[in-house]
């Protein structure tokens, strides 16, 4: 699986952090893993088990324990903790940088960043952002919806009416997050993000019609950035030869990145609305997720047991 990077430009943009000393241009410095650390142990002595590829993160605990060192022993510890070439020190609280973090920055070229947060607050925001930068991903040619809340990502062979089901859903009052190209990222082992492309969002194409732009015909109100994905629905024409769920007792799964998502199939014929279809699948699946199978009770209210 790919392995992928951030440009610390573009973290230090998203927290709004202050540099403090930069060997290089941020654009330049990259970071490859989506954990963050304290170095309270290094700055004590202990060096074992350090992971160098961490953001780095000096609170009011670590900078004060530093300042109650003799100068010697405090220059010892943090060239030992810039000597291991972290991608980047971040000071929280805004605490005044020691000089010796500026002298061993220069030193190892590590480059030393400020925010006004506080520690466990930045700490949350530096992994949710990496988390979503640096998350495996795939993409997929389809439609994420935000149906009553439920993330619904819509598939089916071009042509079959996914966008059209995702403009009459529009219309209803829902939000579209991505339509023809769908990106796709496992955040942990139970979630999938989706989101569109930056080139193409917010647009459409519609048969018939062309391409418009959701966002400047139905209001910002209409689009959504990103969205977790809860449900799959496959489109597909009708075949009167097949058998289609009639009680939705099972649960099938659909595999995104190894992350199993709820799915169903859905036949397509003339007369069929696809979107209040959709709609009822969306709070059917969220019932279902909070304990409540409408096909289960109705068994129990006939006496019936499961085959």
């Amino acid at each position: 699986m790919q392995n992928y990077t951030v440009p610390l430009s573009k973290l230090a943009e998203h927290l709004d952090l202050e540099t403090v000393y930069t060997p290089t241009n941020l654009e330049d410095i990259m970071i490859c893993s989506p954990n963050v650390n304290r170095p309270g142990l290094i700055v004590t002595g202990y060096s074992k088990y350090f992971d160098s590829t961490r953001v780095q993160i000096i609170g009011l605990m670590e900078t004060s324990y530093l300042s109650e060192l003799t100068p010697e022993l405090r220059a010892e510890r943090v060239d030992n903790l810039f000597a291991r070439k972290p991608p980047v020190i971040i000071l929280s609280h805004g605490v005044t940088p020691l000089p010796e973090f500026l002298t061993y920055g220069e030193k190892h070229a590590v480059p030393v960043l400020r925010s006004m947060a506080i520690t466990s607050v930045l700490m949350g925001d530096i992994i949710n952002f990496l988390s979503l930068e640096l998350a495996p991903r795939i993409t997929r040619h389809g439609v994420l919806v935000d149906v009553y809340g439920e993330g619904i990502l819509i598939l089916g062979d071009s042509g079959v009416g996914k966008s059209e089901t995702a403009i009459e859903l529009v219309k209803r009052g829902h939000r579209l997050v991505a339509d023809d190209a769908v990106e796709l990222r496992r955040l942990s082992d139970h979630t999938i993000v989706g989101t569109s492309p930056e080139n193409i969002r917010h647009f459409i194409e519609l048969r018939g019609i062309g391409i418009i732009n959701v966002a400047r015909v139905f209001g910002m109100g209409a689009v959504k950035a990103s969205k977790r994905v809860e449900l799959v629905i496959e489109l597909e024409p009708w075949d009167k030869t097949k058998a289609y769920d009639r009680t939705g007792l099972d649960t099938p799964s659909y595999d995104i990145l190894g992350v199993p998502i709820s799915s169903m199939v859905i036949p397509v014929m003339p007369g069929r609305n696809l979107a209040v279809i959709v709609e009822t699948a969306a709070i059917n699946n969220r019932q279902k997720a909070m304990g409540y199978n409408a096909a289960k009770d109705l068994l129990q209210r006939l006496g019936l047991e499961e085959d």
